[in-house]
């Protein structure tokens, strides 16, 4: 009788002969496989131990990046990042927030782009810069508590709080609160919301680099009925749940990176009649479908889930 081998066990092996098959620096190794007492055995031995953990566990735990060239592996929820570069805690136009988290690293893509971004915003009447929240662990994967996406190293949380001062200590940053802006579950935008928060989720949308902005249906609305200019940005600008104390930046894959899978683009248009479609579901809420699958626990995971390349960035030095 023939055995079935099962799927976590193939993928295992899949890891292992991926780890086994890159240099130390990622590169595949060409020609003749080397001897087996030249293998790394002892890192062999750990993926294969650690491929059916839960992934937060080995990623949550990394204090620090991968010794590799930056690349993005994977989807924004289910990948990892090499040679991850850090946002430096403060900066003339941004501080980094809830330090204690480590989380504000990612490709150094993201990290231009928030830099550049915060210098647009300090442009902004009352606005010293940008308060900046969760980007990505320090090797991306999977978060030991919260966001589901922020895996690659392409997604930064900005905080709707203007900043009015950028010395803040360490224990303000990780008690200073964001501000909410929005009202009626997020069908409307509130009295803390002002024509400066446009102003910066435009410049945010306006750049090249991004893919997407999220952000609560409420503000999507009030941006498409007070623009008066070129409208073309907010075809990027989607309204999701939550997203009122910050907003969620997420950037296209770099060029050429063929590791990284983007999302698939926005719909055609600017997007506003669906936001307000997500207004009305608000206000008026549909009865529930009763046909409607009842939603399913979501299962962790596991290293042996993420792309081949992820072993060798949790292996690096």
């Amino acid at each position: 009788m023939i055995r079935r081998i099962p799927r976590a066990l193939v993928a295992t092996v899949a890891l292992t002969g991926a780890l086994l098959a890159c240099s130390s620096d990622n590169r595949p190794v060409s020609g003749k496989a080397p001897p087996a007492s030249e293998y790394d055995l002892t890192a062999a031995r750990e993926i294969i131990s650690t491929a059916n953990e839960p992934a937060k566990q080995l990623f949550g735990h990394k204090s620090g990046p991968s010794a590799q060239t930056p690349a993005a592996w994977g989807f924004y929820s289910k990948g990892c990042l090499a040679g991850g570069a850090q946002l430096p805690e403060t900066g003339p136009t941004w501080q980094a927030m809830r330090l204690s988290r480590n989380r504000n690293w990612g490709h150094p893509q993201l990290i231009d782009y928030v830099k550049d971004l915060s210098a647009k915003a300090a442009r902004q009447p009352g606005w010293a810069g940008l308060y900046v929240g969760d980007m990505s662990q320090p090797r991306g994967g999977p978060m030991l508590t919260g966001h589901a996406s922020h895996q690659i190293g392409l997604d930064a949380d900005i905080w709707m709080l203007p900043p009015t001062r950028l010395d803040l200590t360490p224990t303000e940053r990780e008690n200073l609160s964001s501000i909410s802006t929005r009202r009626a579950n997020g069908a409307y935008v509130n009295e803390n919301w002002t024509p400066q928060h446009h102003q910066v989720l435009k410049a945010a949308a306006s750049d090249p680099r991004v893919a997407r902005i999220f952000v609560f249906p409420g503000a999507k609305v009030q941006m498409c009925n007070d623009e008066t200019g070129d409208r073309s940005y907010l075809r990027k600008i989607r309204p999701w749940y939550g997203h009122h104390y910050h907003f969620h930046v997420r950037l296209n894959c770099p060029a050429g990176m063929s590791g990284c899978t983007n999302q698939d683009p926005p719909p055609p248009g600017d997007g506003c009649d669906d936001a307000r479609q997500w207004v009305a579901n608000i206000l008026n809420p549909p009865p529930p479908d009763p046909n409607a699958p009842a939603p399913q626990p979501r299962r962790e995971i596991r290293l042996a889930d993420l792309p081949q390349q992820c072993a060798a960035v949790l292996q690096s030095q």
